[in-house]
């Protein structure tokens, strides 16, 4: 199964200028408000057309402006569950799914698939109630088995956890996940939650202003985003200019420090990061004095703030998270952080 999507969009002073490719599993497409994944979304689903490109889903052509091609969304197979989800108000739970199954004429089918796809969800006992009945995590549910049902080629997610409260949302990430892999269906993620894309991808693309910036194995974007783009948008708290000092070293004037990473340093290095949590008072190598400014406790971890010895004034604090399990009565005023985590940022 696979997914080609090589489109270009303009919508007044935005540009959409997107190429990637899905093979298998669940793909993420990662970014903030108003970097095109929306757009994105419609243009794969039928519901914008594409200036020029091409869009192919298992060797399908869905749409091709060169072939004169554009499917409408009901042929595209496309399985798009909205953000607030589209169940019909005045319809119960199995009326709504049951919209999914109105291409099948077969009433002993159309009977069997809604009881096997009611209980696969854990939907027995509410099939009958309506969509202000139901909890959020229901009407999921519902929303889910009404594309399902359909056996979409292609299944989409719309930042489907977004209306959810923080329990409720951790409850179904699992539950979503378990789904996908009974179903098997290629799967594309859209989120602006690095979390998300984290737990359920097992690839992730970053768009930016309607650009891919980087698209890797998720785990392997995290530990290397390349880009100062790529490490924001990972989540990285603490990135900061940098030059090339030697083969496997780099210098950070604003800190006044040189680092050594595990890796040779190309040229044209412009930055480092460095996680939050990379920070570690135990570290023997790039160990340095600091001085904290501030500490935040939250729930299961301090946000710490700190300082190296020769710092610029007018630089940014620096963010280490610690959590609480790990912290020390007496801090020595040093922390250390593994060359392995010296993030070398590109471009």
């Amino acid at each position: 199964m696979s997914l080609t999507v090589d489109i270009k969009k303009r919508l007044g002073n935005f540009c959409l200028d997107v190429s990637f490719n899905i093979n298998s599993g669940v793909s993420g497409l990662l970014g903030a408000s108003g970097s095109g994944k929306s757009v994105t979304l419609m243009c794969i689903a039928g519901i914008l057309k594409p200036d020029s490109g091409k869009i192919i889903l298992n060797g399908r052509a869905l749409y091709d402006s060169e072939r004169n091609i554009d499917l409408t969304p009901q042929r595209r197979r496309v399985g798009y569950l909205f953000q607030n989800y589209a169940l019909f108000p005045d319809m119960t739970a199995r009326q709504n799914i049951l919209c999914g199954l109105h291409k099948e004429k077969d009433k002993s089918k159309k009977e069997r698939s809604l009881s096997e796809i009611i209980e696969i969800m854990q939907l027995r006992g509410i099939e009958n109630n309506r969509p202000k009945q139901l909890s959020g995590g229901q009407q999921q549910r519902v929303a889910l088995a009404r594309i399902l049902v359909g056996d979409p080629e292609l299944l989409i997610l719309d930042e489907p956890f977004s209306a959810l409260d923080s329990h409720l949302r951790s409850q179904l990430q699992v539950e979503i996940q378990k789904l996908l892999k009974r179903f098997g269906k290629n799967t594309l993620l859209v989120t602006h939650s690095r979390d998300e894309a984290y737990q359920l991808c097992s690839e992730i693309a970053l768009l930016d202003a309607g650009k891919i910036v980087i698209r890797k194995e998720t785990k392997q974007l995290f530990a290397d985003p390349e880009s100062r783009q790529a490490a924001y948008l990972t989540g990285c708290k603490n990135v900061i200019d940098a030059k090339k000092a030697g083969e496997y070293e780099v210098d950070v004037p604003d800190w006044g420090l040189r680092f050594t990473a595990s890796r040779p340093v190309c040229d044209d290095l412009c930055a480092i990061g460095v996680r939050a949590h990379y920070f570690n008072p135990k570290a023997i190598q790039n160990r340095f004095s600091v001085r904290l400014t501030d500490e935040i406790e939250g729930q299961f971890e301090y946000i710490v703030q700190f300082r190296y010895k020769d710092q610029i004034d007018d630089s940014q604090d620096i963010w280490w998270l610690m959590p609480k399990e790990k912290r020390m009565e007496q801090f020595r005023g040093e922390l250390g952080v593994s060359p392995a985590n010296i993030m070398l940022l590109y471009g």
